[in-house]
């Protein structure tokens, strides 16, 4: 099965949908799925990232309250920002800066997850053909998959302080690092959810609200680099393969958003530990039958 079309569509649309948010590596995934079914090329390549978008959208979907309030509130934080810098304060920047973060926290939470995002959006750019090219092979999936697995294991068992217990107490300097976390994710296998979730743990965040910055986060970082990939390939798609590109999209949306309700509640009892076992197991796997 090496012919893309709807039924390989499928496959990877529930592929996509399964891992996308969970700390596994999605993009390993299709990758190895990809070699298992012997769909790899340029047109492969091209489909396993333009599927993404499917996933991305049930964030939207599933969010889309919280996103609503968010948005709303910081348009009227960004006007009482305006008055706050032009009050006849006789204070520094710095002390200005701080009262502003406090006063204004849905704003400064937009303006983090921009921020979070620039790490791996600007070296992801400067890179990403190279690594596509050098990278996406089962054997660079399944070495990082385990060492994943294992800093997973390594995370958990330092138990960071939690600090953060809502997601709009995620402060910018928090945000800075969980998206220099998220760098890591550029090498197919290390996991985005899984860098920027672990990188929320070692902040001092909640399993639950690291997930669900995790989420946010990959609003930027995904629909930008998604939609970019697929300007850049429109000509590898024939006009007929963007049919099977639509059955992928809704079904990775279908299967995403069932994950994320699911996985919204996993880590409110439960650590990421299972996780890192199954990385590790299967990377060693992935190693044994494709050699290293």
């Amino acid at each position: 099965m090496n012919e893309w079309g709807p039924t390989l569509a499928v496959i990877l649309g529930i592929v996509e949908g399964l891992t996308e948010f969970l700390p596994v590596s999605s993009t390993g995934h299709l990758i190895l799925a990809g070699h298992a079914l012997g769909f790899t090329g340029e047109v492969a390549a091209n489909a396993e990232i333009s599927i993404q978008l499917g996933a991305i959208l049930a964030v939207v979907a599933y969010e889309r309250e919280k996103l609503k309030t968010l948005l709303s509130r910081a348009v009227g934080e960004q006007a009482d920002l305006r008055k706050f810098l032009h009050s006849p304060a006789h204070t520094s920047w710095s002390a200005l800066l701080r009262r502003s973060m406090a006063l204004h926290p849905h704003l400064w939470f937009l303006i983090g997850l921009g921020a979070a995002f620039l790490p791996a959006g600007v070296i992801g750019f400067a890179t990403h053909g190279w690594i596509k090219v050098h990278l996406f092979s089962p054997q660079t999936v399944a070495i990082t998959s385990v060492i994943g697995g294992i800093i997973i294991l390594i995370v958990e068992a330092r138990r960071t302080p939690v600090t953060v217990q809502q997601l709009e107490q995620v402060g910018f300097r928090d945000a800075v690092f969980i998206g220099l976390a998220q760098c890591a994710s550029l090498i197919p296998g290390m996991s985005r959810s899984g860098s920027t979730i672990i990188g929320g743990l070692l902040v001092g965040l909640n399993r639950k609200v690291a997930t669900e910055y995790s989420f946010f986060l990959a609003l930027p970082t995904l629909i930008i680099a998604t939609c970019y990939q697929m300007w850049k390939s429109r000509d590898v798609f024939r006009s007929e393969d963007f049919l099977a590109l639509g059955i992928g999209l809704l079904v990775s949306f279908l299967v995403a958003w069932i994950v994320i309700a699911a996985f919204l509640t996993f880590v409110k009892r439960h650590s990421l530990r299972p996780f890192a076992y199954y990385r590790i197991v299967m990377g060693l796997v992935v190693l044994y039958v494709f050699g290293f």
